[in-house]
């Protein structure tokens, strides 16, 4: 079986990970492109070879030769997509994060189930190969019980002094898109796949930043969204867990993963610059400094994580093609997600009350 695919919102991010991804699957057949202009989306068509392009995405969304609808806009736009993708009975690929609000990530998710589709989001660290085999080993018992796990990682270009041009709108918290959402809420889902879910958080969110300079004008805007993000955890398993992820102004410059158990460690971080641990491959060492290899039985794609963001969004397509074809629920799907926005939502309350939150709280809570 062939899915027949529209991507809505075919340039920027998408243009990089999700059209390269679908182009080498055999599973998929990129059928319709939707982008904001008419000249952008026939451009992007020309360019994979794909025949329908709309500046309209209701009309994507309604053509019969689209099975999977893929949502890669600006958070505060995915609401609206979701909800008419899931009216037309189609499946449903929505980028991370899922909404802007944690409610209707929960609402989202329900007329997700209600709809009889699969539904996924783009949490593509969480079909990383490196993080399949880590999360492997600390379930093997390769370092006995696990006892604590900290993770320092990069959130730049958000979070700094300085705003490129084109992200000058997530300073707005309205936007859906800063260290918080976007960074920690790619990284959090990863750390959890390796060591447990969180299931108490106490945190705290800096600004530093009260205005940020737009790059390469000299014009400064107010900024309203943390550039920081600190917090301690208990994870579902009694381990500890200590997190901190860095704003900045000139890009990602790498991570740092440890994971202790009561009979050894595992080291991860950064083999090449420039890149978030999600997207990449890792450097794996025990605590003997012995390099682990990530093992062929984890990878799924024909792509080498070294080579950028692609090759993990490629192997969360290639578990979704399973999914549609078997019938059943994606993993991360919209309850997942749903879940993740408790998180934040959890961690957001425990910045501005000082204290521990759980993370368990319902979305109407």
């Amino acid at each position: 079986m062939t899915i027949r695919t529209g991507v809505v919102g075919a340039s920027g991010w998408a243009r990089n990970a999700h059209l390269p991804a679908l182009a080498a699957l055999p599973e998929y057949e990129i059928t319709a492109v939707a982008t904001t202009r008419q000249e952008s989306a026939d451009r992007v068509a020309a360019e994979y070879g794909v025949p329908l392009a709309f500046a309209d995405p209701g009309l994507l969304i309604a053509h019969d030769r689209v099975d999977l609808v893929v949502v890669s806009v600006r958070a505060p736009e995915h609401a609206k997509l979701i909800r008419a993708a899931l009216e037309a009975g189609k499946h449903v690929l929505s980028e991370w994060p899922l909404t802007v609000d944690h409610a209707e990530a929960a609402e989202l998710a329900e007329l997700a189930a209600s709809a009889g589709v699969v539904h996924a989001v783009c949490l593509q660290g969480c079909h990383s190969p490196d993080v399949r085999f880590v999360a492997d080993l600390v379930a093997g018992g390769r370092i006995g019980r696990l006892e604590s796990a900290i993770m320092v990682a990069s959130g730049a270009v958000l979070g700094g002094a300085t705003i490129p041009a084109e992200l000058a709108w997530s300073t707005d918290p309205a936007g859906g898109t800063n260290v918080l959402t976007i960074m920690a809420g790619h990284f959090l889902p990863v750390l959890e796949r390796l060591a447990g879910r969180l299931v108490e958080v106490t945190a705290r969110l800096p600004r530093l930043y009260d205005e940020v300079t737009v790059a390469g004008t000299g014009r400064t805007i107010p900024n309203r969204v943390p550039g920081q993000v600190l917090l301690h955890g208990l994870l579902d398993g009694g381990a500890t867990a200590s997190v901190a992820v860095y704003g900045g102004s000139q890009g990602p410059d790498g991570f740092f993963v440890k994971l202790v158990g009561s009979e050894g460690t595992l080291t991860i971080t950064n083999p090449r610059p420039g890149a978030f641990l999600h997207w990449t491959d890792w450097d794996i060492r025990a605590d003997d400094g012995e390099r682990l290899t990530v093992p062929d039985a984890c990878r799924s794609v024909p792509f080498d994580p070294a080579a950028g963001p692609a090759a993990n969004v490629a192997a969360l397509y290639r578990h979704l093609a399973g999914a549609i074809a078997d019938g059943r629920p994606a993993d991360p799907d919209f309850h997942a997600a749903a879940r993740h926005h408790r998180v934040l939502a959890a961690i957001e309350r425990s910045a501005a009350r000082g204290g521990p939150e759980p993370t368990s709280v319902p979305a109407t809570g």
